[in-house]
């Protein structure tokens, strides 16, 4: 795991019956996800300028295993998924806290571009820091 945070589901997560809205989980992942790219000096406001690259989102599937429901506590935890020639996969993992019930898993595959938004090959700089966070 590279990276995780705990969030109590709160009214704003939840449907009308108080069960997650599908569509929460995203913020949550992308939050998780620029925490620690700016934690690693990866900042995504200044990947453009100082590296050459940027990354944008090409998919993203979530799976949903378990309801989960106002006030569960939940740990969304981060992994690095395949890595290809242009993208690279994160892998996440969201578990109820009360019972490590999987609520929930999602894959989001990222894309390296050039301030055109065309696909790049992934700097080996960085494709070394991802294999290492693979490991």
């Amino acid at each position: 795991m590279l990276h995780s945070d705990t969030r109590r589901l709160t009214y704003n997560d939840t449907d009308p019956a108080g069960i997650l809205y599908y569509a929460s989980w995203f913020p949550k992942m992308e939050a998780l996800l620029s925490d620690f790219m700016y934690s690693q000096g990866y900042r995504q406001d200044e990947l453009l300028a100082r590296r050459g690259w940027t990354t944008v989102t090409r998919a993203t599937e979530c799976e949903y295993l378990v309801a989960a429901k106002l006030f569960d506590e939940i740990r969304l935890e981060l992994r690095i998924g395949r890595i290809g020639t242009t993208s690279f996969q994160l892998a996440y993992e969201m578990i109820r806290l009360s019972d490590m019930a999987m609520v929930s898993r999602a894959v989001t595959t990222l894309v390296i571009v050039d301030d055109r938004q065309q696909a790049l090959p992934i700097p080996e700089e960085f494709r070394q820091q991802l294999e290492v966070w693979a490991r």
